[in-house]
């Protein structure tokens, strides 16, 4: 890890390898972590990797303020990666909220885009009216994980009162009801699966890593990301009915429960150059870190698919 100044924000960043570059986006609640075992394939393969603790997260700078995690704030952080690097252009690969990232990057700053993989959340076009207020008629009566998320110091206590906890369930016990459910009373840790034991694929090390940043860090700079849903979306009016131009990737797996919320069935009306829809069976949520072979070899055959001098 290394410390990269992008304006008035730090952000730490897992840097290895070397070649055309590629950029690695996480998602809630994770951290550059994430792509540990796809960061090495890659950079093996013959990449630069760079995978950042996106804004709130971990080694990187967590402004206090919602308004300070505004989509133009983190896709500016990627701009600016790419710029205290020296490149113009980059292959964005994002999981989750990091996935939203890259779609609007693809969208805000297509020149810097040669090519982008979202992982387990699907492209959405801008909303007609502003996304709470469409979610507060339709689910009127349910339980929806981003208005729950939505006043501040609520779910931030919650999520941090025991961070390793909370990440033992998020991690190993994420499901549909978690997301969105009968609204009877239950915040969202109590949604989710208490599991025996950790997942195959997660060890008590890795357990440790993520809780300690958090303990460090707080839960309220990633809160803050949904925070900024509606102020994205009345910054953005130009987005209306906007392309993705650049060629992508879609992954996830058969049993994500962030499917049952975003299908990702007719993306591909809005995507220029959709080079393939990869899904793994049985495979859940935290797809690159549950599947990594399967989502490296998928990754790299989309990065041989493209100008390899993108840079």
């Amino acid at each position: 890890m290394r410390t990269v100044r992008v304006g008035d924000i730090a952000l730490a960043v897992r840097d290895e390898g070397s070649g055309p570059p590629v950029v690695l986006v996480h998602g809630f609640p994770e951290l550059a972590y994430s792509w540990r075992h796809v960061q090495s394939t890659l950079a093996a393969a013959g990449f630069r990797v760079l995978a950042p603790d996106m804004r709130g997260y971990g080694g990187s700078s967590c402004p206090a303020e919602p308004a300070a995690y505004g989509i133009e704030e983190l896709t500016g952080d990627l701009v600016g990666l790419l710029d205290a690097h020296g490149y113009r252009r980059a292959v964005f690969v994002g999981h989750d909220w990091g996935a939203t990232v890259v779609w609007q990057l693809a969208l805000l700053h297509p020149d810097r885009v040669a090519g982008l993989g979202a992982l387990s959340v699907p492209f959405t076009p801008r909303a007609r009216r502003l996304p709470l207020e469409i979610w507060r008629e339709r689910l009127a009566d349910r339980f929806f994980y981003i208005r729950h998320f939505q006043d501040e110091g609520v779910a931030d206590a919650e999520l941090a009162k025991d961070p390793e906890r909370t990440m033992r369930l998020v991690l190993g016990g994420l499901t549909v009801d978690a997301l969105l459910g009968p609204d009877d009373g239950r915040g969202y840790l109590d949604r989710l699966a208490e599991p025996d034991r950790l997942p195959p694929w997660l060890f008590d090390a890795d357990l440790r890593t993520y809780a300690e940043a958090f303990a460090r860090t707080g839960f309220t700079g990633p809160l803050n990301w949904y925070r900024a849903i509606d102020r994205n979306w009345a910054a953005t009016p130009h987005l209306t009915g906007a392309r993705v131009i650049a060629p992508c990737l879609f992954l996830a797996g058969t049993d994500d429960p962030a499917l049952a919320v975003m299908p990702h069935a007719g993306q591909e009306r809005h995507l220029d150059d959709l080079r393939g829809t990869v899904l793994l069976p049985g495979a859940g949520h935290w797809i690159q870190q549950e599947r990594p072979a399967e989502v490296t070899e998928a990754i790299l055959g989309f990065l041989r698919s493209l100008d390899p001098w993108w840079t």
